[in-house]
């Protein structure tokens, strides 16, 4: 299975080097989701985390593989991604809903001192 990882510091600027990074991994036949949820893994880093965090991006799978995997770790098992119902005039908030849409599933793992959230799509 083919895999991509990238590591790197959480910074907006960064989201599109990972999506254009990710649509050049998966080829033509990507998952038209994926590199939505990418960045919306990168914004919950950067909003609960801090921008500057280093994170690695892993994307196992290719556009023609049943599944594709993306996860992002960071260094704070504590920082745990909860779902909330954002309202209609909330500017934020929407992130793992929309992930949660979108993603077959999701989920997170904690290491000893890391976190990793990923999704399959």
């Amino acid at each position: 299975m083919n895999e991509l990882t990238i590591r790197l510091l959480a910074a907006p600027q960064a989201a599109p080097v990972l999506r254009h990074a990710v649509r050049e991994h998966l080829g033509p036949d990507a998952h038209p989701d994926a590199a939505l949820c990418v960045t919306e893994l990168l914004a919950n880093v950067i909003r609960h985390v801090g921008e500057g965090t280093p994170v690695t991006l892993r994307v196992t799978g290719t556009g023609r593989a049943t599944r594709t995997r993306v996860e992002l770790t960071d260094p704070d098992p504590r920082a745990w991604p909860v779902p909330r119902q954002a309202d209609d005039t909330d500017e934020s908030g929407r992130g793992l809903a929309l992930l949660d849409a979108v993603a077959l599933r999701w989920g997170v793992v904690r290491g000893a001192r890391t976190k990793t959230v990923w999704c399959e799509l």
